[in-house]
């Protein structure tokens, strides 16, 4: 499959795209679930191949893009140029089918419930790809040439501005496909933190959502300018979103066992809303002063809803 078999090869390029179907995958949640594990047994078996390091076997590697794959680089005596390998292990979804025959839609059912990220599951469609592409005018092929230029460009780095409380905004450029705990080690070594940092963001409209150190900003969508807060915590403390009337949201670092009456107060000197005037709700339920977080079972990055208990005044002093 690929570049060969559909006639999309670039030019003054050697690549090779091997899609492997492997028969240990019986879903796409199978696949989902061992494809790095896989990738890494793959790089491990191929490094101790005699035939491949007689080929030249320069470079093996695993790349984070979406999905990851195995990209290997021979260089041999018999090749001006050293030819590039991708390897991407795939549940066989369509199993033996016909050229030109139409999955069952079945198969379309599983894809959905299986709630993978845009193009995860890509690689086990291949054949699929491969027919389209294959018989297409000569001008629609020309244009994915000029599509995967682009794509295989390194990623261009976004502005990142980081907000925290008490502290002065400071900006970052980052790589939107490295995992988010590098972006923690940046930020590490320009303010010198040594607590736990816990970082998010919000899309107008939304909840605040928590970013995790194993993911990457575009997995999240982000691929320009962003904001993101960063709250400080220590070991026993817990992040809470208080998400406002107006849609925006705030973090707050707190003990799980801490009382209400204790996040309302953290609440009224960072917002400037007096603790009696406020109102918190979690599921639903209207939180009381003098009971705890636990006791209503909130939990890390749980959001809270919060209002205001007298009308006719506005929530939220202008800034």
């Amino acid at each position: 499959v690929g570049s060969f078999g559909n006639g999309t090869i670039l030019r003054s390029t050697r690549e090779v795209e091997l899609v492997a179907f492997l028969s240990c995958f019986h879903s796409f949640q199978e696949a989902a679930k061992h494809h790095q594990e896989v990738l890494r047994l793959i790089r491990k078996t191929m490094w101790q191949s005699q035939d491949l390091l007689a080929l030249g076997l320069q470079d093996l590697r695993v790349e984070q893009r979406v999905p990851s794959a195995l990209v290997l680089t021979i260089q041999t005596r018999g090749t001006a140029e050293p030819i590039t390998v991708t390897i991407v292990p795939a549940y066989r979804a369509l199993g033996p089918s016909l050229p030109n025959s139409q999955p069952p839609p079945e198969i379309y059912v599983s894809l959905i419930k299986a709630c993978g990220g845009p193009g995860n599951f890509s690689p086990s469609f291949s054949e699929l790809q491969r027919n389209f592409v294959k018989h297409r005018p000569t001008k629609l092929k020309s244009l994915l040439r000029l599509v995967k230029h682009w794509y295989q460009q390194r990623a261009r780095d976004i502005h990142v501005t980081v907000e925290q409380r008490g502290y002065p905004d400071f900006n970052l450029m980052v790589n939107p496909y490295e995992p988010i705990r590098k972006v923690k080690g940046k930020i590490r070594r320009t303010r010198g933190y040594s607590g736990l940092q816990r970082l998010s963001f919000q899309v107008p409209g939304s909840d605040r959502q928590l970013l995790s150190s194993r993911c990457s900003l575009a997995k999240y969508g982000i691929f320009s300018h962003t904001h993101i807060y960063l709250l400080e915590t220590i070991p026993s403390e817990i992040q809470v979103f208080v998400k406002n009337p107006d849609g925006g949201s705030h973090a707050y670092a707190i003990h799980p066992n801490s009382f209400i009456l204790g996040l309302k107060q953290q609440i009224e000197d960072q917002q400037g809303l007096p603790k009696k005037q406020q109102q918190l709700e979690f599921q639903g339920q209207v939180l009381q002063d003098w009971l705890g977080l636990g006791s209503y079972g909130i939990q890390d990055s749980d959001t809270l809803i919060l209002s205001k208990k007298k009308e006719g005044e506005s929530l939220f002093p202008a800034s």
